[in-house]
């Protein structure tokens, strides 16, 4: 079962530097949680997001495309970054999350990932018959 892990860290609450980076210490913490992952061989990738300054969103409304600048004044969440992880349960990969040397008010939320097999016949025939060289939503080949 592959599942996504969601940090959503507290310090993008309130307005943040565009250039902001995490200090040192929480680096070095976040870079021995992220190996020992990937030494118990279930992560598959992750990646850091820069401030939500440095982002845009596009909404969709009436069928047309709105593109606004970050950062966003209505967010109160925002996705800091993320790991995909592959593990036996939702057990296990909400002990994963648990480990995350996270600072006072993160948080990390935990979503498992559709699989082909989580479709009805009808969507899984379609999902195969319209992707020729991909597999979208089908566990990854190891």
């Amino acid at each position: 079962m592959r599942f996504m892990m969601l940090m959503i860290p507290a310090v993008y609450d309130g307005p943040t530097d565009p250039n902001f980076a995490p200090p040192v210490e929480a680096v070095e913490r976040m870079d021995k949680y992220n190996a020992a992952l990937e030494k118990a061989g279930v992560l598959l990738s992750l990646d850091g997001l820069m401030a939500p300054e440095k982002g845009a969103r596009v909404r969709y409304k009436g069928g047309k495309p709105t593109v606004t600048d970050g950062p966003f004044s209505e967010s109160k969440e925002v996705v800091g970054g993320y790991w995909m992880i592959q593990v036996k349960s939702r057990d296990e990969a909400i002990e994963w999350a648990r480990r995350v040397p996270a600072d006072e008010g993160d948080i990390v939320e935990v979503r498992q990932v559709y699989e082909l097999a989580d479709f009805p016949p009808d969507v899984q025939a379609a999902l195969v018959s319209s992707h020729d060289s991909r597999d979208i939503a089908a566990p990854p080949k190891h």
